[in-house]
């Protein structure tokens, strides 16, 4: 699974670092090599904690449904039931590996297997470079919604520099000390968050009663224009589905476990987000109110159901689930830099995990101090936070987009090469998720967005191009070498 995938990419001596496990050779088993990790240590619930904590279930009722409202209208729930299967097609082909092979590389790992060695670097950094961003998305967020909390609570303001430190801080130090202990809180902070919103919605649906909202059904206003661009917004609801496949040596059987973590999480978040969807357009149908512009769309819901108090409760759980995204989201990079050094890609000395607490602690800290450093700088520039949340997730859009994609065109030729499997689905399914993918890209990319968002794409472009000539360059260095010891 190395990259390059040819001699002379070997990582170097275990003895040569100061805090390490002696390494083994790079397997697809996890059981064969844990390059360090801790060995079987997650349960099934604890593996599923990290999907659902990147992919951060909360923000969606929050954040992104108005988005989507404003695009697609009454047709937003539409928009989620497209996107939710868009991504089963993908979330299919991720699972077909993870049946096969398991490593904290996840995605990246098995595009290497079968592509090219430059799209197998291709598909690295753009994983590394996605959950970074959405990690960066988390603390942005963070501080858009922590800030005025915060004022509301004490009259006084504090910094957002701040609080984009302590929301990264102590996430760094949580994912060092124990992934076993990280799962465990992702996953309760993700189960309280997620309740309180189910309440407001089940109130919303029973004060309704059970006919349905005719404009919602009849799509009333929609244009196939909204619907597409809301459907390209609804798919980043999902971002991330797939970080469970970064925990291959952390997890109890994991060629069960993660499979099913990886099909799990699309199928119950895109039943929860077609729900709210709907029940925030019939909130805004009840209530009179405009959920396409209010930048509090439970506060609406919570109004309607006459339990105020709930909005407060849903606005403390949207910070909780912003914390233990930045918390799955470092978990999940750390792990793909930790097979990035393995295999050559960046600096060796992110290959070192913790003696003691098994964990990749320098990868960790890379990961936490590149998601927070940009936006640090930018909340103490003044730029909003619900700016920084809006520009990093669509950057982390194109790094996820890319990965999928080349995952799902790496699959069919991987299930022949290596297992002989030939059937209907390996010949039609994987093509549907490119095709998806590349459709999303385009969506993305044209018409050309306005203001900051048309630049974004060549911010990414130009990372892209930078990491893989520096690529080329090591490759070529490697080549030279491995001819002058034959010389």
């Amino acid at each position: 699974m190395g990259i390059p995938s040819q001699p002379g990419n070997a990582t170097p001596p275990a003895n040569s670092l100061p805090v390490s496990r002696a390494s083994e050779a790079p397997g697809t088993n996890p059981q064969e090599n844990a390059y360090g990790l801790r060995r079987a240590a997650l349960s099934p619930m604890e593996t599923l904690a990290q999907s659902v904590s990147t992919v951060a279930p909360t923000l969606t009722p929050v954040a992104t449904i108005p988005l989507v409202i404003a695009l697609s209208g009454n047709g937003t729930w539409l928009a989620y039931v497209l996107a939710t299967v868009a991504i089963l097609f993908v979330a299919w082909c991720i699972g077909r590996f993870a049946r096969y092979t398991s490593s904290p590389g996840s995605l990246y790992s098995y595009a290497t297997m079968i592509l090219p060695p430059w799209l197998g670097a291709t598909a690295a950094w753009s994983l590394l470079f996605a959950y970074v961003c959405t990690a960066a998305n988390s603390i942005g967020g963070f501080y858009a919604f922590g800030g005025p909390l915060f004022h509301q609570a004490t009259g006084s303001n504090v910094s957002p520099v701040l609080l984009c430190t302590l929301i990264t801080v102590i996430p760094i130090w949580i994912a060092w000390r124990d992934v076993q202990i990280s799962a465990r809180l992702m996953l309760s902070m993700e189960a309280v968050s997620v309740a309180l919103i189910v309440v407001v919605v089940a109130l919303v649906l029973l004060r309704h009663g059970l006919h349905g909202d005719a404009p919602q059904f009849r799509l009333q206003g929609m244009t196939g224009s909204g619907l597409r661009l809301g459907v390209v917004l609804a798919v980043f609801s999902f971002a991330g589905f797939e970080s469970a496949t970064t925990l291959g040596a952390e997890a109890r059987e994991p060629l069960k476990t993660i499979p099913r973590a990886v099909m799990l999480t699309p199928i119950l978040g895109g039943v929860f987000f077609t729900i709210c969807a709907y029940a925030e357009l019939l909130g805004l149908h009840l209530s009179g109110s405009d959920l396409a512009t209010t930048n509090m769309p439970m506060h609406v819901l919570a109004n309607v159901v006459h339990v105020p108090a709930f909005a407060l409760l849903i606005d403390l759980g949207a910070l909780v689930t912003l914390f233990a995204g930045v918390l799955g989201c470092i978990t999940a990079a750390a792990r793909v830099l930790l097979l990035m050094s393995h295999n050559g890609l960046i600096h060796g000395a992110l290959r070192t995990t913790h003696e003691r607490n098994e964990t990749p602690g320098g990868a960790i800290l890379f990961s936490g101090l590149a998601a927070l450093i940009p936006v640090a700088i930018l909340a103490g520039s003044g730029v909003s936070g619900l700016d920084v949340y809006g520009w990093t997730g669509s950057l982390a859009t194109y790094g996820f987009i890319v990965t999928y994609g080349l995952v799902c065109f790496a699959l069919p030729r991987y299930l022949r090469k290596h297992h002989g499997v030939v059937n209907a689905a390996t010949r039609i399914i994987p093509w549907v998720g490119v095709l998806a993918m590349v459709l999303g890209l385009i969506a993305n990319l044209y018409p050309v967005p306005e203001g900051p968002y048309g630049k974004l794409p060549y911010i990414y472009l130009a990372y892209l191009a930078a990491v893989l000539l520096w690529f080329a360059a090591r490759s070529g260095s490697r080549a030279a070498k491995r001819e002058r010891d034959r010389a």
